[in-house]
């Protein structure tokens, strides 16, 4: 439930691969579609394509502050410009500042009523504050502008079974006898619950997965520790069994990122690591706290994903699919790793390589 799509980019906007996730997941900020690209122009999208690629480039990179500046000088001379002011609110959701977002959001429905994608930001915004008829209305309001926005119907949907959940939890209180309502309100949550839990899987291979796919948060989580607990290599191990093995390390650190589990995330990195961007390591290590942490939901996706393998250095190459409670962004990333103690530690990452 609650379909997601991908970061606008300079491009329309289309779903992974062309077609819809198999995965499901809470309420996601959706990509600004090809009909802000309508409502300004194909002259104008051309024109500003760079503005808006440079724009998408700092956000892939984790670069907020600089993204936010970039879109403040760009309205600066262009204060009417919808796809770069949806972009700012992503900006604001993903900073944690919803608030900024929700009022970003509602300039764009009331000066551009015609688009329903910021309609449907705004229920993603006020449904992560449990203000679910709120949300409601601002889903009503993209289904009225855009009958066939599958995507609202379904978001609709979801608002109205977190509404009832509330209803049963409500009737139940009232009245702790009325057998007919702890059974829907068990059926209800038993749906988010199993919707939670759901996990898309890697382009790794089963046999080098430290879990199943469909495995519980807990047992992600563990499955994450692992590595750390496997025997040092006293002899040279064939070379798929090497591929294998950094496959491994490399699900397991995506696993770890996506169940928020700081200690095995944190791990995955070798002493020597050292930031692009010149940071400490321990200011890194801060930062990615401050960004993983707070999230109610992470999920990070692996595909495509080719190793390579030179004694004891490796390198693994993938798309990574990534998305949170406010953001969703797909790019290509490559991750440079060292065998030590029998296991491969991440020495370099380098976004959209």
């Amino acid at each position: 439930m609650f379909q997601p799509a991908k970061l606008l980019s300079a491009q329309p906007a289309t779903t992974r691969g062309g077609a819809r996730s198999t995965a499901t997941h809470p309420l996601r900020l959706l990509a600004l579609s090809v009909a802000v690209a309508a409502a300004m122009g194909t002259s104008m999208v051309m024109a500003q394509s760079d503005d808006y690629a440079e724009v998408n480039r700092l956000m892939r990179a984790g670069q907020m502050s600089d993204a936010l500046t970039k879109v403040d000088a760009y309205l600066a001379s262009k204060p009417r410009d919808p796809q770069m002011r949806f972009l700012k609110g992503v900006i604001q959701s993903e900073g944690g500042k919803p608030t900024d977002a929700i009022a970003t959001f509602s300039k764009l429905t009331e000066d551009f009523p015609e688009l329903p994608e910021p309609y449907n930001n705004l229920a993603v915004l006020y449904a992560g504050q449990s203000q679910f008829d709120k949300a409601r209305a601002a889903l009503e309001m993209a289904i009225r502008t855009n009958p066939s926005y599958a995507t609202a119907h379904e978001n609709l949907g979801d608002v109205y079974a977190k509404l009832a959940s509330q209803a049963y939890s409500k009737a139940l209180q009232l009245d702790a006898t009325n057998t007919a309502v702890a059974p829907k309100l068990s059926l209800i949550r038993n749906l988010f619950v199993a919707d939670a839990k759901g996990v898309r899987p890697s382009a790794a291979a089963p046999a080098a997965a430290p879990a199943p796919a469909a495995a519980s948060a807990p047992a992600a989580v563990a499955a994450t520790k692992a590595p750390a607990s496997a025997p040092a290599a006293t002899t040279a191990q064939p070379a798929g069994n090497a591929t294998a093995d950094v496959e491994a390390a490399v699900t397991a650190w995506a696993n770890a990122w996506s169940s928020r589990n700081m200690a095995s995330y944190l791990g995955a990195y070798a002493p020597n690591f050292t930031p692009n961007d010149g940071q400490s390591r321990k200011s890194w290590e801060a930062e990615r706290k401050a960004r993983i942490v707070p999230r109610s939901r992470i999920e990070v996706g692996i595909d495509d994903l080719t190793v390579s393998i030179d004694g004891d250095r490796a390198t693994a190459k993938f798309r990574q699919d990534y998305a949170s409670d406010t953001f969703n962004v797909t790019s290509r990333k490559t991750l440079d790793l060292v065998k030590s103690g029998g296991r491969w530690l991440i020495v370099r990452e380098v976004a959209g390589s």
